[in-house]
């Protein structure tokens, strides 16, 4: 029988929204199964979870950690000296916070401190959301006591089978669907013409960014309504678009209002987006990420095709299709049906109180 209230959680996740938003579905459901344990992430100073964990009401502490470029840059010379100095700060933390489980949640930015943890006695739990696991969990999973996988196709990848379960991605409890001209009025949108949803990560997608702003004009002939989030990275660079009809956000943190207005989403096929278009049953073009190992985006977007469950763009084909797919596919309401039915098939709804079950099962084993 579990007692609440008698555990320490620790959470270390981000850099994106990809590592940090599957993190935060275990969190909420972790504070709902146990109201009174005490929950801490862990992160960046200057990525999206130093300001998105605070509004949630969660507890922050930030590591100086950063990732290795894999091209030559200068920075690099700065990595071991930040992966020292944050494996300190990882001491301090867990010495003080006393976690009887930490959750990696993927990225360089759980390294340090489920390391550091591992050694001092904490319970591990590892969580991977991609097919094809990252560089950080493949070389903690020796530290691990159970690794959460989204897709079947990462088990081969990790050495030891008993550890693994096959979970799926967890998705937030906040998101829902709410009525669908509700939402368009809060973005002062027209409710009678169609929504196109743009979503390129919470850093952006340069390839993504530029095809849409060159294919604008051919969106607004054709009466479509743009919300656009451009990502950090490129937001000055086209903010100076955003009118009546095309709505540019450098972030959007409200999700569930932005998936209730879209009658279509463009998005890259990371493994969060697609649970949260599977579990709200959104109708999707993906356009996958050619920087990411293994190609594995393109992997993702092509089991769903070829189950009907979304359209795709390849990131070469961008300039060239995407009007024609966008106007092809939001127009047609039997496809956007047949798209939304079919993806939902893919969502494991319970995913995030699955995990967040076995991190208090571990922390009683723990305490």
């Amino acid at each position: 029988m579990m007692r609440a209230g008698e555990y320490n959680i620790i959470l270390a996740g981000g850099g994106t929204g990809g590592h940090l938003y599957p993190a935060v579905a275990v969190a909420e459901q972790i504070s709902k199964l146990s109201p009174n344990s005490n929950i801490l992430f862990v992160g960046t100073k200057k990525k999206i979870e130093s300001r998105i964990i605070p509004q949630m009401g969660f507890d922050f502490k930030s590591i100086w950690i950063s990732g290795f470029s894999r091209k030559f840059n200068l920075k690099n010379l700065l990595f071991p000296f930040k992966v020292l100095v944050s494996l300190i700060q990882s001491f301090f933390i867990s010495i003080n916070f006393k976690p009887h489980v930490v959750v990696g949640a993927g990225a360089y930015v759980s390294g340090p401190i489920v390391w550091v943890s591992a050694l001092l006695g904490s319970k591990i739990i590892l969580l991977e959301q991609n097919s094809y696991p990252g560089v950080t969990n493949r070389i903690l999973q020796r530290k691990a006591d159970r690794v959460h996988i989204s897709f079947k196709d990462s088990q081969k990848y990790f050495n030891d089978n008993s550890k693994i379960r096959l979970t799926g991605n967890p998705v937030r409890t906040t998101l829902t669907i709410m009525e669908r001209n509700d939402a368009i009025e809060k973005y002062s949108l027209d409710v009678n013409k169609k929504v196109l949803l743009v979503i390129g990560g919470s850093l952006g997608a340069g390839n993504l960014n530029k095809a849409i702003a060159e294919n604008l004009e051919v969106l607004i002939n054709n009466d479509i309504q743009v919300i656009w989030q451009t990502g950090e990275r490129y937001f000055k660079e086209y903010s100076n678009l955003n009118s009546n009809t095309i709505k540019v956000f450098q972030f959007i943190s409200n999700m569930s209002e932005a998936y209730s207005c879209c009658d279509l989403l463009l998005a890259r096929a990371g493994a969060t987006t697609i649970a949260e278009t599977a579990f709200l049953g959104i109708p999707t073009i993906f356009v996958p990420s050619t920087n990411v190992a293994a190609n594995h985006q393109y992997k993702n977007a092509k089991s769903l095709v070829d189950d009907n469950a979304g359209m795709m763009i390849e990131d070469s084909n961008l300039l060239k299709n995407l009007s024609q797919i966008i106007l092809e596919t939001i127009s047609n309401s039997d496809l956007l049906s047949t798209l939304s039915n079919n993806i939902k098939k893919y969502s494991k709804p319970n995913a995030a109180e699955e995990i967040a079950l076995d991190v208090l099962q571990l922390a009683e084993v723990k305490s």
